[in-house]
């Protein structure tokens, strides 16, 4: 998400070097390129004014503290006031999903078709399910879309939710009660009501979704927008916050969109924080949006802490510590290992889910890798060590050229291709008898190296 804005902001840092002073020229040269980068990232032009007297305001004359350059203290305002744009001047819990209401918290989704409502709502109540240990139930108040409701009822199931069931010709009203009803004899947590979206914003759209928040009351009303949707999203914005009491907004196919100037628009827009933001297509591709966090990304400085979430939600942690004691008893990784860490990759959501969340430096040495043939190549590999016997997959040593015949036809590639994942194996396995004493960073020069896609 705002790429440009990252690239142009490292460019800054980098010629403000060796001054002594934040002075109002070399700010205002700083602020010009800032300004440029977030229209360029389609932010709506009250938002970039507002943002660009913040910080002018606070950068003009700062002392540079200890060792810092003025390039990087300005970094530091404007990674401060890109956050509160974000809505962390609204306080740490105002992001947070509000209980507050006799069960079960209502949650209605409101937004335009095809921004991704219906998936959100699934996704939305994995979360609310895994992470917040709810019992969830859903239900489509959108009769008109055809197959929205057993959409609705496809993903809910997956996520391992509960669905109430409707027809399309009943109406929207009746659903969310009924819904409500059956939600409060079934001692349900939370209800999430899909609603109807329309093509563009019309009043009989308006007044339907209105009749149902007045019908039932939710606890949160969250307006679903796309983020790729640019300045067409500041008008959809106005135009529900007019007719709805919003609570907070959820942004869908942020992985979709190098710019993301929606992001910032509808929180300034609306006033309503950001609540979820969209990763991903997979239903586990919902993130709690933390405007600090975020604005780390945006900056380029990463997003650890996500990273560190990714890994605990995709490790086996048992798993994790008996290959640890493994290797520091001196046994031997082998292909089963191998295999386990390409599948933990892959929960963690991929290397590009990975990549994502490092910090810019991190990002530039991959500059040019091809990441979604890096991700078929992880797949292949695990294939081909499908295609081993127990006794290959323990003693690869065993693999000579009568057996790499055997073990490409199972998998389906050529020769070259058992030769090319063998050679990755030995890269990690020399990789984990360097991690025996610590050796942390030569494990990540060597990842370059290893996968493929990121020589």
């Amino acid at each position: 998400m705002l790429d440009n804005l990252t690239q142009r902001l490292a460019k800054v840092v980098k010629t403000m070097r060796g001054e002594a002073r934040l002075t109002e020229a070399n700010t205002a040269e700083m602020l010009r390129e800032v300004r440029m980068a977030l229209l360029e990232a389609d932010v709506a032009l009250p938002a970039v004014r507002e943002f660009i007297a913040k910080v002018k305001e606070k950068a003009l004359g700062e002392e540079v503290i200890g060792s810092l350059s003025p390039g990087q203290a300005l970094v530091g305002v404007v990674q401060r006031e890109l956050a509160a744009l974000m809505g962390a001047d609204l306080g740490p819990d105002a992001t947070q999903l509000s209980f507050a209401q006799q069960p079960p918290a209502i949650i209605l989704m409101a937004g335009l078709q095809g921004v991704g409502k219906t998936t959100t709502t699934g996704k939305l109540a994995k979360y609310l399910k895994e992470q917040k240990k709810k019992k969830v139930l859903t239900v489509s108040a959108d009769v008109y879309r055809p197959a929205a409701i057993a959409q609705l009822e496809s993903v809910t199931k997956q996520v391992g939710a509960d669905f109430f069931p409707s027809t399309a010709n009943d109406k929207p009203v009746d659903i969310a009660k009924n819904a409500l009803d059956w939600a409060r004899k079934h001692y349900h947590d939370v209800l999430i009501i899909d609603t109807a979206g329309r093509l563009g914003i019309d009043e009989a759209m308006m007044q339907e979704i209105a009749a149902v928040h007045a019908a039932v009351n939710p606890v949160e009303t969250l307006f679903v927008v796309d983020a790729m949707l640019g300045q067409d999203a500041i008008n959809t914005a106005k135009a529900f916050n007019d007719a709805l009491p919003l609570t907070g907004v959820v942004l869908t196919k942020l992985d979709g969109d190098s710019r993301g100037g929606a992001a910032l628009s509808v929180r300034h827009v609306t006033g309503k924080p950001i609540k979820f933001a969209g990763v991903s297509e997979k239903l586990d591709g919902l993130e709690a949006f933390d405007p600090s966090r975020m604005a780390n990304r945006v900056l380029g400085m990463g997003d650890i802490l996500a990273l560190v979430e990714e890994a605990r939600k995709g490790v086996d942690a048992q798993a994790a510590t008996e290959l640890a004691n493994k290797i520091k008893g001196g046994g031997k990784f082998d292909m089963n290992d191998f295999k386990a860490q390409l599948t933990q990759m892959k929960k963690m959501g991929g290397m590009s889910g990975l990549l994502d969340k490092l910090p810019a430096q991190f990002q530039q040495a991959a500059a040019g890798a091809n990441m979604d043939q890096a991700e078929k190549q992880v797949r292949r590999m695990v294939g081909i060590i499908d295609s081993m016997t127990p006794g290959e997959r323990a003693k690869p040593e065993l693999i000579k050229a009568n057996r790499k015949r055997r073990i490409a036809a199972g998998a389906g590639v050529q020769v070259q291709e058992v030769n090319r994942m063998l050679n990755q194996y030995d890269q990690m396995q020399t990789m984990m008898k360097k991690l025996k004493g610590g050796g942390l960073m030569k494990m990540m020069r060597g990842m370059k190296g290893m996968m493929p896609g990121l020589r």
